[in-house]
C-alpha cells in the first residue's frame, strides 16, 4: 500500500492530513476500482456520481476551518468518504443525499467503521437541513449553478461554506464563503470539475 496521504504542499492543516490518513478510502470505493483507491483521482461510485479526488477532499475540508465542537452540514453524501473525513474533525456531521441507494450504502459503511456522530437523510440538498441549523460549516460536493440561498441562510455567524459553482461540462470554480455578522464574504479558490448538484426533478443516471 502506498504512503498515505501524499504530503501536498498546498495543504498545511495537520489535522486534515491526519484525518485523510485515518480514513480507509478503499472501504468507500466499489470493488472494481479498489485497486485505485489510494491514487489521487476521482473514481465512479454508481448512479453517475464519483468519490472526489483526495486532494480536493483535503482542500475543501481545510477551507472549512473545522473546530472540534463544530456542527457541519454536507450536501451530497455520495459514498460517505467526505462524510467520514468530516466526522474525524467535527462534533456532529449532518449529510443530505438525493439518491437513496447511495445514502444506504454510505450509512452501512460509516456504521461499520464506527462513526456515531453522523446523521444522514435522503432529500433535496438545495434545501439543506433547516431543522438542524445553524451550521458552523457547510460543504457542497457537487456543482451548483448559483449560490444556494437556503444554504447560506443556514450558516452560523463565523461559519464557513465551500462549494463548486458552474455548469456541467463547463467552467466550474471552487468558492469559499464566510459569514461575518450580517455580512457574507466570498472568494474564488480555483477551477474544479464536479458532477452537478442534482435537482429532485432531474432524471437520475444509472
Amino acid at each position: 500500500m502506498p504512503k498515505w496521504p501524499p504530503r501536498w504542499i498546498e495543504i498545511s492543516d495537520k489535522d486534515v492530513l491526519d484525518a485523510i490518513a485515518r480514513v480507509p478510502r478503499h472501504r468507500f470505493v466499489p470493488a472494481p476500482y479498489q485497486q485505485h483507491a489510494y491514487e489521487d483521482r476521482p473514481l465512479p461510485i454508481g448512479w453517475g456520481q464519483t468519490i472526489s479526488q483526495p486532494f480536493i477532499v483535503a482542500l475543501m475540508t481545510e477551507l472549512l476551518a473545522i473546530q472540534p465542537q463544530a456542527k457541519v452540514l454536507e450536501i451530497g453524501t455520495g459514498c460517505g468518504y467526505q462524510t467520514a473525513i468530516l466526522a474525524e474533525l467535527a462534533d456532529e456531521v449532518y449529510s443530505v443525499e438525493l439518491i437513496p441507494e447511495l445514502s444506504r450504502q454510505a450509512s452501512q459503511t460509516l456504521s461499520e467503521l464506527g462513526y456515531s456522530n453522523v446523521h444522514l437523510r435522503v432529500g433535496d440538498g438545495w434545501q439543506g437541513w433547516p431543522q438542524a441549523a445553524p451550521f458552523d460549516g457547510i460543504i457542497v460536493t457537487a456543482a451548483a449553478p448559483i449560490w444556494p440561498p437556503a444554504l447560506t441562510a443556514q450558516l452560523a455567524a463565523g461559519g464557513h461554506i465551500v462549494l463548486p459553482i458552474g455548469p456541467i461540462g463547463g467552467d466550474q470554480i471552487l468558492w469559499h464563503g464566510v459569514k461575518i455578522g450580517e455580512d457574507f464574504r466570498k472568494r474564488r479558490i480555483g477551477p474544479v470539475r464536479f458532477v452537478p448538484l442534482v435537482n429532485p426533478h432531474d432524471e437520475l443516471p444509472l
